[in-house]
């Protein structure tokens, strides 16, 4: 396989979020707004690129019986490092808006599913273009979910108000409006790719 059907096959044929959905728990609550999608996307997706190409080239020195904990403690690594960096370098407003959701990329099930299913069997240049394919689909999803619930339920898009306070729907911003709006854009979407 190419690298460049790897990479488009991570955007769409198996998008995480509108084909597979996966990773649903930081796709709900983080995409609040347009920015807040946006970057726990590439979070993610640094990670998973740094993941898949490290276990992909310690694959054959990995026993079998301790595959999951060494994937595991390769993904926390990441993060640790994610997170340092983004306390360092990333505004406060993004920290406090993914707060807790960045350490739990470690359990999230798109980056171990990658891992087992293609970086332990593909070479490390592969393994790195799944990871940005993966990622994009991932970061797209995630932003374009926050736009639309932005849209609606603050009038804005990246802060740029749009709309007038009036045509504001709070329901959008609030947990179900994220149910509501992933399940509107999965339709739209599966419903385009048909």
């Amino acid at each position: 396989m190419s690298n460049i059907k790897v990479l488009l096959n991570g955007m769409i044929k198996e998008n995480p979020t509108f084909v597979l959905t996966l990773g649903m728990c930081p796709t709900l609550a983080t995409t609040t707004s347009a920015i807040n999608g946006f970057s726990m996307g590439l979070a993610t997706m640094a990670v998973l690129i740094c993941t898949n190409f490290v276990i992909s080239c310690i694959k054959k020195i990995t026993p079998d019986m301790v595959r999951i904990p060494v994937f595991i403690v390769v993904i926390a690594a990441f993060v640790t490092i994610l997170q340092m960096v983004m306390s360092a370098y990333a505004p406060d407003s993004i920290n406090q808006a993914l707060g807790l959701f960045i350490p739990l990329i470690v359990v999230n099930c798109i980056i171990l599913g990658r891992a087992e299913s293609f970086a332990c069997k593909n070479s490390p240049l592969a393994s790195i273009f799944d990871g940005i394919g993966i990622g994009l689909g991932f970061t797209g999803a995630l932003t374009l979910l926050g736009c639309v619930r932005e849209l609606l339920g603050a009038g804005s898009i990246f802060g740029i108000n749009l709309l007038p306070e009036t045509t504001n729907i709070l329901l959008f911003i609030l947990p179900p409006g994220a149910f509501i709006t992933l399940g509107y854009l999965s339709a739209i979407i599966n419903k385009i790719k048909r």
